[in-house]
């Protein structure tokens, strides 16, 4: 078993990352990386012989729908609604700023 990580081993990563940690985030990332450590270990100490590899948990299933061709509204009678229509399409206000 690997010795547990150590404070300066977290100082010298976060040198490495040229990132500057105070003494309590030192301290605070010290204790919570060993708690990954241990939990790493204790995976690793699981009897796996005759789980078969995978790469998900759980089956996947694709939830769209099939591509079907559906009635749809009367596009004449949709844009009638509109505020402005113009060329069969919805006229709206730029969006940039700039005339079309």
């Amino acid at each position: 078993m690997p010795d547990p990580i150590s404070r300066d081993d977290v100082a010298h990563v976060a040198d490495l990352a040229r990132l500057r940690l105070t003494d309590d985030e030192l301290d605070h990332f010290t204790e919570q990386l060993a708690a990954v450590l241990d939990h790493a270990r204790d995976v690793e100490g699981l009897d796996v012989a005759d789980v078969p590899p995978t790469a998900h948990p759980y089956e996947l299933t694709n939830v769209l729908r099939p591509d079907e061709v559906r009635p749809t509204l009367d596009r004449d009678e949709v844009l009638a609604e509109a505020p402005a229509a113009e060329a069969g399409q919805f006229r709206v206000p730029p969006v940039l700023g700039e005339a079309p």
